[in-house]
């Protein structure tokens, strides 16, 4: 009689110390109250799809690493040596794909694939180096910016403003010229000021997206709950704010990365980027150096440069959006 009370009015609900039994699809009958219950989402299922790299995530993990490998220790890449000639090659005009050239050679006789290995240390860091110093400069201003807000804020973001409205190529190719444009200028202070111009062009961006999500985490409880316990404010930045802001800012930065390996490959282009040299080469200066085969109808020295350009900055964008997707299930479940 009590089990048809139940089933009757919606209303009677068990005591505390009795356990709701789980309901049986097959036995649910419309209009009961185990019916009007919705079944509970599948949470688990959605954090594992979450940690999920997938088959691409892999592919770009695998290609950075190859990267990484190129950087710090080209020479255990197959291949001819860097300072090795084809003069056999350059006598046939052979200058395309072959048995002994995978990517083909430049107008010297040099070995393309060899020159793309080796080219990688100097691309990835200047791109890296900037990045960092854009992290480091731009996450700073913008930590400061979101967090105490008023007129500072209100100076910081102008600033910004003004930085993104100049064009990025530009602003780095004016920089270059003022402090690297005189005749002899050695290596070294060259790659200096490329490092710095795009590190600064890099600033405004970075600390755009750090405003942003300070502005956010500074608003949520457990950081008023601090200022109201009197913690010290540079204390609340760096324990309370930064750790919930970092993934935002590793994620732009690893777009960053990719659009600095763009602007070295631009400022070469102009003759202005990492100086062309045998014995340290970069992606940039390689495409400047092989620009002229595409008016003699050989692609091959430019597709070389073009592709590791192409599959390094794919797995950078990659991994950033793989980034972003598990903090935004992260942030979902505070």
């Amino acid at each position: 009689m009590a089990e048809q009370d139940l089933q009757q009015d919606p209303d009677i609900v068990p005591e505390h110390g009795d356990a709701a039994p789980a309901a049986d699809p097959a036995l649910v009958v419309p209009g009961t109250l185990a019916a009007a219950v919705p079944a509970a989402a599948p949470v688990s299922v959605e954090k594992s799809k979450a940690k999920r790299l997938g088959i691409f995530g892999w592919i770009a993990i695998v290609w950075l690493a190859l990267v990484a490998l190129m950087v710090f220790v080209p020479g255990i890449f197959p291949g001819p040596d860097l300072d090795e000639r084809s003069r056999e090659a350059i006598v046939a005009q052979q200058f395309g794909p072959s048995a002994e050239h995978w990517l083909g050679i430049d107008n010297s006789g040099y070995d393309l694939m060899t020159k793309v290995i080796y080219g990688a240390r100097a691309s990835m860091m200047v791109s890296v180096i900037g990045t960092v110093v854009a992290f480091m400069i731009g996450g700073t201003l913008g930590l400061i910016a979101g967090y105490f807000k008023g007129r500072l804020d209100t100076v910081l973001s102008g600033i910004f403003n003004i930085m993104l409205a100049y064009p990025t190529l530009v602003l780095a190719l004016a920089l270059v010229t003022i402090f690297a444009s005189e005749a002899g200028v050695s290596y070294a202070r060259r790659v200096f000021v490329v490092v710095f111009a795009l590190g600064i062009v890099s600033i405004a961006p970075v600390a755009r997206v750090t405003r942003a999500n300070t502005l956010v985490w500074s608003e949520r409880e457990f950081v008023l709950a601090s200022k109201l316990l009197g913690t010290k404010t540079w204390r609340i930045i760096v324990r309370e704010v930064l750790p919930n802001v970092l993934p935002a800012m590793v994620q732009i930065s690893l777009l960053a990365i990719g659009l600095l390996i763009i602007a070295e490959g631009g400022l070469s282009l102009l003759g202005v980027g990492v100086p062309a040299a045998i014995d340290s080469p970069s992606w940039g200066n390689l495409l400047s150096s092989m620009r002229s085969q595409l008016f003699l109808g050989k692609p091959w020295g430019v597709f070389a440069p073009s592709l590791a350009i192409f599959l390094t900055i794919l797995s950078l964008n990659y991994l950033g959006d793989v980034l972003r997707a598990r903090f935004d299930v992260r942030e979902s479940q505070i």
